[in-house]
């Protein structure tokens, strides 16, 4: 159940606007960007897409903060997403992200917003040192 009152979303990969992907097109319909930020993780290249993991180091996550536009709309479309990131699987399946309240830093300061952290195993797994995937991934190309 979503925190009453907290109506931010930190991205930091298909759902940030330089991918240009579907999911992007679905979150700036019911989301107004706020800033460009980061949060305290790690950063890894899974193949297809990105793992997040927090860690207490000092290594940032590169993306960017979003506020929903209709508060009224925020469970509905928050469930959305959860659904994109499979938060919710089926019996037996590995839930391989979460979604969870973070610090993030904006350039007006730090606030509580939501992310979707990684739970599966990242071992072997490229580090994104830049902490900036969508730049990871046009230096890939």
């Amino acid at each position: 159940m979503p925190d009453p009152g907290l109506y931010k979303l930190f991205v930091y990969g298909s759902l940030r606007s330089g991918f240009h992907s579907p999911a992007y097109e679905y979150i700036s319909r019911y989301f107004s960007f706020c800033s460009e930020a980061k949060v305290k993780g790690k950063l890894f290249d899974m193949g297809d897409y990105p793992a997040a993991v927090p860690t207490e180091e000092e290594a940032y996550i590169i993306g960017e903060l979003y506020q929903v536009k209709n508060e009224n709309e925020f469970s509905w479309a928050i469930a959305q997403l959860d659904d994109y990131e499979g938060v919710h699987v089926e019996p037996g399946e590995p839930q391989l992200y979460c979604r969870e309240i973070t610090s993030v830093i904006c350039p007006s300061g730090t606030e509580p917003a939501w992310i979707y952290w990684f739970r599966g195993d990242v071992s072997g797994k490229p580090f994104i040192a830049s902490g900036d995937v969508l730049q990871y991934a046009q230096q890939k190309k």
